[in-house]
């Protein structure tokens, strides 16, 4: 039995928190497997927290603090992963994780990398215009792939940046340095010409063929992409860019629930690292009687409801087994499977109610959801970790996704388990984990002047603000 499955939820108010006193210490030593049951709620969060922040430890470059997206062998750095992992040090460092020298150390590389590297239309190099690749060498720097200038990536990075400005506050030398940094290129960043001369922001821009067709419509994680664009000092995007965004958004129910409609688990999550949304609401969440955060706590039962539902007969799915959002997965291939032929896909963003969905689970988007609704996270989690044992022998917690469904060869009993590791899901185990436990990213976020503007400025009233 593990350690969750004794306690009754009220599924209206989050589980008290356990104090500190009660932390287990345990070795730190990469590839520990995680088996013991007898842990408090908050030692297991904090085993989890630990082992998954270790990826950013042993993943980064320590000459240039790029971040490698996946752990297979030649594969290039994220910059999305670069700055969840600049929000990452300061709650290694709150948790003892690692040094606060060190973390300054680690902080002010990648800052000083990001500052100092090539920044133009040229197909090779780093960034253009404030804005950087999405995928970058991880020992140069330089683009990678023929990918695109990434207005949301960016966001990420830049969000990260400056998380790292607020928290090192101390009047020395290399802390001053990253508050300057991380200010300046926040700043550099040119949200207007981000727009290409129209309502909305585009997703991106390639030297080869200039603006991506795409823009952010619809509701999704591009949440905090316009509010940093917004509250920018030096290039904002207009105020009518959100209410051009806005009005792009469904409104839409499943089961008991109505909420905005966005399909992956992650688009509910990601913007929420770093902005608390209790309680403040735009125009359109003033109308709808609920916050964004309300919004997401939704979305988590939603998906909850579809795996007991589960329409189309996956193998695995219950109240226990949820979490489908852009993954990993066992694909692309046809399958027959007891009969039925199955179609599985690899990387691709699943979505709830509409799909696609292929059976594939994926366990760090479930913990991204801790704060939202710890009732019924906390038990997931614990599935995860003692049922389908995704932590055993793994030195960063989860694996990124498993499927029961997909027969797989080596006979595990919960079918394919996916063998990586992505950065993109190691940063938003580790910081969600610390807003469910000290609301600590939430906190340092709320005295940043520029988000703050950047909500005004879209319209948010009330609560902290």
């Amino acid at each position: 039995m593990g350690i969750y499955d004794k306690v009754e939820y009220d599924n209206r108010q989050p589980l008290p928190p356990v104090s500190n006193a009660d932390v287990t210490a345990w070795p730190r030593k990469q590839g520990m497997p995680m088996r013991s049951k007898q842990l408090t709620i908050d030692a297991e969060l904090d085993r989890l927290q630990c082992a998954t922040f270790c990826y950013f430890l042993h993943e980064t470059n320590p000459a240039n603090g790029l971040v490698i997206d996946k752990t297979e062998a030649n594969w290039p750095a994220s910059i999305a992963a670069i700055g969840l992992a600049l929000a990452s040090y300061p709650v290694g460092v709150e948790r003892g994780f690692i040094a606060r020298s060190l973390a300054v150390e680690r902080v002010l590389t990648t800052l000083r990398f990001f500052w100092n590297s090539p920044q133009g239309p040229e197909p090779d190099a780093t960034g253009y215009r404030g804005f950087y690749y999405h995928f970058l060498d991880m020992q140069t720097g330089r683009r990678v792939w023929q990918c695109e200038l990434s207005t949301i990536d960016t966001a990420f990075l830049l969000a990260g940046a400056l998380t790292a400005g607020i928290y090192f506050d101390a009047n020395t030398a290399d802390e001053q340095e990253i508050r300057t940094l991380a200010d300046a290129l926040y700043q550099r960043a040119d949200w207007q010409w981000a727009q290409n001369q129209g309502a909305t922001v585009t997703h991106g821009w390639k030297p080869e063929t200039g603006f991506l067709t795409y823009r952010w419509e619809g509701y999704d994680e591009a949440l905090i992409l316009y509010i940093l664009g917004l509250g920018s000092p030096t290039h904002p995007l207009p105020e009518s860019s959100y209410e051009a965004w806005a009005s792009t958004y469904q409104w839409d129910s499943y089961g008991d629930y109505e909420y905005l409609y966005a399909g992956s688990l992650f688009t509910h999550q990601l913007s929420h690292i770093w902005i608390d949304f209790r309680d403040i609401r735009d125009a359109f969440m003033r109308d709808k009687g609920i916050d964004y955060f309300e919004n997401s706590r939704r979305a988590t039962y939603i998906q909850r409801q579809y795996a007991i539902n589960n329409p189309f007969k996956f193998k695995g799915y219950d109240q226990c087994c949820w979490g489908i959002t852009a993954s990993d997965g066992p694909g692309p291939s046809t399958v027959k499977v007891n009969g039925i032929q199955r179609r599985f896909f690899d990387y691709l963003a699943r979505g709830v109610p509409y799909g696609p969905d292929d059976g594939t689970i994926a366990p760090w988007a479930v913990v991204a959801s801790l704060p939202f609704a710890p009732e019924i996270v906390l038990p997931a989690i614990n599935y995860c970790i003692h049922q389908v044992k995704l932590t055993a022998l793994n030195p960063y917690g989860f694996k990124a996704t498993f499927n029961p469904t997909f027969p797989e060869k080596r006979g595990h009993p919960y079918g394919w388990v996916s063998p990586w590791h992505y950065g993109l899901n190691q940063g938003p185990i580790v910081l969600m984990i610390e807003n469910y436990r000290s609301g600590l990213v939430w906190q340092l976020m709320r005295s940043c002047p520029y988000v703050a503007d950047g909500l005004r400025r879209a319209g948010f009233t009330g609560g902290w603000l």
